[in-house]
């Protein structure tokens, strides 16, 4: 049986498109962004704005603080309680257009020993669980590599 992609989170990030975005909200009054998006209204204090679009986010950033979790979370983070724990590395990146900060893990296998404050890292793709039905999709950050940094 066929597992279906599903979204961790439904609209934040687009992951069937040719470039893997993040999603976020504009402001049609203002111009101000949103991550996570907001779709009722404007949640700049000097705005009153209603009307927002979707707008894809930029795909690279520098990393703005990043960490590691040595210790299991709590649910509703998927993890089996009989497997040994393996730490992961969370990133707060400041995106290159937008220069707002977005909170995501970094790819398997980047420690936060790889990663420094101005790190220039990108957007790709990831797994966050699977079960029998579904591959439970999410973003991270992965840093890049000298000579791969493309226009986006």
């Amino acid at each position: 049986m066929a597992r279906t992609r599903k979204p961790v989170m439904p609209g934040w990030f687009d992951q069937d498109a040719a470039e893997f975005r993040l999603l976020g909200t504009r402001c049609r009054a203002c111009g101000a962004v949103f991550f996570p998006r907001e779709d009722s209204f404007c949640r700049n204090p000097r705005c009153a704005g209603e009307e927002l679009d979707e707008v894809p986010l930029s795909r690279h950033g520098t990393v703005w603080s990043y960490t590691d979790g040595r210790y299991r979370p709590p649910a509703p983070y998927v993890s089996d309680p009989d497997a040994a724990w393996q730490p992961y590395t969370l990133v707060a990146v400041e995106l290159a257009a937008e220069k707002m900060v977005v909170l995501g893990q970094a790819a398997p296998g980047v420690t936060a020993a790889d990663l420094t404050v101005g790190t220039e890292v990108e957007l790709v793709p990831g797994v966050l669980n699977e079960d029998t039905e579904h591959i439970w999709t999410t973003w991270h950050w992965r840093p890049v590599a000298a000579g791969r940094r493309d226009a986006s």
